[in-house]
């Protein structure tokens, strides 16, 4: 090997690691986040849909709280708030409330749905807000992903549209842009900080929620009960955005964000697996046609 070999090849190796570990942290995020409509189901059979949510949010709180004090992390530096409080209301407040309120009259496959189509939107709200142009191969394998999933998830429902659909496309748009500035916010600070604080933020009105819900809608406990929300609070909103967060922003939120495509044929194992729910012999090619466009994404800009 030549000295200018050996010179350029750590300088390779230093570029490929980031995009790799990178892929892995948000990959990690997606397997978290798969798990959340099965969770939140466990959840609605011991908490109404307002109580599940506040105590989620509380409890999440409560672990990047202590994580935040052990670590002695100063207080965001004041132009960081903003971008915060779009976190907190698209992914602790938002995306949770509307999500779970439509699971209330829909079954976990159905929604989804709106998994299949958050990549893409995100991957929209990213470049409008960072500037950045995906190529055009990229999109066409984006659009392709998402209506593979779209069209798998409609026919695991029936193709028949709920009440709850009017929540699942409002918590589509939220948690897009939660995700967004999520994701540039993580390229400031380290994305467990980022959660961290937002849940932080979000403590006073998640505590009040708790104490309104739990006045006025019922509590059954039960061993899915509290397995659904220990996992929800600590799983999908503290360890799953921490891990999403850091890999977006070593890969970039489009990039990121495609990951997600697979996140809906997870749920539906899941949900196959946790809830008895039944699985289309579609899934196998719905699957492989997913990875496909997920391949793509990942090797083009």
């Amino acid at each position: 090997m030549t000295a200018q070999n050996s010179a350029t090849l750590p300088t390779t190796i230093a570029v490929k690691n980031p995009v790799r570990r990178g892929t892995a942290l948000a990959l990690l995020g997606v397997v978290a986040f798969s798990l959340t409509f099965p969770a939140t189901a466990w959840g609605l059979e011991s908490f109404g849909p307002w109580s599940l949510v506040a105590l989620r949010s509380v409890l999440a709180a409560a672990i990047a709280g202590a994580f935040l004090l052990a670590r002695q992390v100063p207080l965001p530096a004041r132009e960081h708030w903003a971008g915060l409080a779009v976190v907190a209301a698209g992914v602790v407040v938002g995306f949770p409330m509307l999500t779970t309120l439509a699971l209330t009259t829909s079954t976990t496959s159905h929604a989804a749905v709106v998994v299949g189509l958050l990549p893409l939107t995100t991957a929209a709200l990213s470049a409008l807000r960072t500037g950045v142009r995906p190529s055009r191969t990229f999109w066409a394998a984006a659009l392709a992903g998402a209506a593979v999933v779209i069209a798998f998830t409609l026919a695991q429902s029936g193709s028949a549209l709920s009440v709850g659909d009017a929540y699942l496309f409002g918590a589509l748009l939220v948690c897009a842009a939660g995700y967004t500035e999520g994701g540039r916010l993580a390229r400031l600070l380290p994305g467990w900080q980022v959660i961290g604080w937002a849940l932080v933020l979000c403590l006073p009105l998640s505590l009040a929620g708790s104490a309104v819900g739990l006045a006025y809608e019922p509590v059954h406990l039960s061993g899915h009960g509290l397995a659904g929300l220990i996992w929800a609070a600590a799983g999908s909103t503290f360890l799953g955005l921490y891990v999403w967060y850091r890999g977006m922003a070593e890969i970039g939120a489009p990039r990121a964000s495609q990951l997600q495509l697979a996140q809906p044929l997870l749920t539906l194992v899941w949900s196959v697996a946790l809830l008895g729910e039944h699985l289309s012999p579609a899934a196998p090619a719905a699957a492989c046609a997913v990875l496909v466009c997920i391949a793509v994404t990942q090797r083009v800009k």
